[in-house]
């Protein structure tokens, strides 16, 4: 049998990620050239010259120019947290190396914190992932399929009416040669022309070609000025047809990922946290050696996530 390379790559060991990122020195290096690529620029003058000063053990800019001040968390997803930077990295590490991700009860015994300290910043890393992924729209050929998270309550409707059921959109991007290209897994109100007018709009470019199996709510795709194809199943089930082959093997990794690493969580106020982040890592499998380093990027360049709009589940994902 043919080794999967993507399945197989080396990715980055412990004893090389502590060797460049095990102390706090190297973790603040790290940062600062994540937050400026070409240097440190004043967020109130843009001027260059500065000096460093310290705040207690943070790294603080002054520019020289207006004597303005900015820590070197400040402005990022690390901003008012009390840990170290290398506690931070270590937690990006692991949850970029985690092949279907890493619950923050594992993430809590990892790094020795307290289960709502964990909690936070896995939440915190997830959403930097989803607003990473808020930039990118699907283009060319793209099978969608509706599907839902999570199951009937006891007592409470089964099937699609249950009312523990978030609805959301799978959607994969094939190359020239139908291979999977990107993935965008989306929660929606529910499965109307309304909704899916409005999620093409948002995630698809115009001009794609969209195959569906025929469920009437996505023809709604031309509004955006996108092609509709759908398939007439004729009594088959999606995985039985071939054209559908990549959207079910997403949905199929996606059941794997949720249930063997997550015990539970509340799919209507964290569904699309938990979607993106397996969006994120899907559409970085490639290359699991730097995938470390672009989840320092998307943490240094998204905006503070305060708790209390962490767990509103609406969280701002501009980057």
């Amino acid at each position: 049998m043919a080794i999967n390379r993507i399945q197989f790559q080396p990715g980055l060991s412990m004893p090389e990620f502590l060797k460049d990122y095990g102390t706090e020195a190297q973790c603040e290096l790290a940062l600062e050239a994540a937050r400026w690529p070409e240097g440190f620029r004043c967020p109130r003058c843009a001027t260059g010259n500065h000096y460093i000063v310290r705040d207690g053990s943070r790294k603080v800019f002054q520019c020289h120019a207006c004597r303005h001040q900015a820590s070197l968390i400040a402005g990022t997803i690390f901003q008012g947290s009390k840990l170290p930077l290398t506690t931070w990295f270590l937690a990006i590490y692991l949850i970029s190396q985690a092949k279907t991700g890493l619950s923050a009860l594992a993430l809590r015994r990892h790094l020795g914190v307290s289960y709502p300290t964990a909690w936070l910043m896995h939440h915190k890393l997830m959403q930097a992932m989803a607003a990473r992924e808020a930039r990118y729209v699907l283009e060319g050929k793209v099978q969608v399929d509706d599907a839902y998270l999570g199951g009937e309550r006891v007592g409470g409707k089964v099937g699609r009416g249950s009312e523990n059921k978030v609805p959301f959109v799978a959607a994969v991007s094939l190359t020239e040669e139908d291979r999977p290209l990107r993935v965008r897994l989306t929660p929606v109100p529910g499965f109307t022309l309304t909704a899916i007018s409005a999620w093409a709009r948002d995630h698809l470019a115009p001009g794609s070609a969209v195959f569906s199996d025929g469920l009437a709510c996505f023809g709604a795709v031309t509004e955006a000025g996108c092609g509709h194809y759908p398939t007439v199943m004729a009594g088959r089930k999606p995985k039985d047809v071939p054209e559908f082959r990549w959207i079910n093997t997403v949905l199929g990794n996606l059941k794997t990922s949720l249930s063997g690493c997550y015990h539970a969580f509340d799919f209507h106020r964290y569904a699309a946290r938990y979607l993106a982040a397996f969006s994120y890592r899907f559409n970085r499998r490639f290359d699991l050696r730097t995938l470390h380093q672009r989840l320092l990027i998307a943490a240094a360049t998204t905006t503070p996530q305060p708790l209390r709009v962490i767990r509103s589940g609406v969280a701002d994902v501009h980057c």
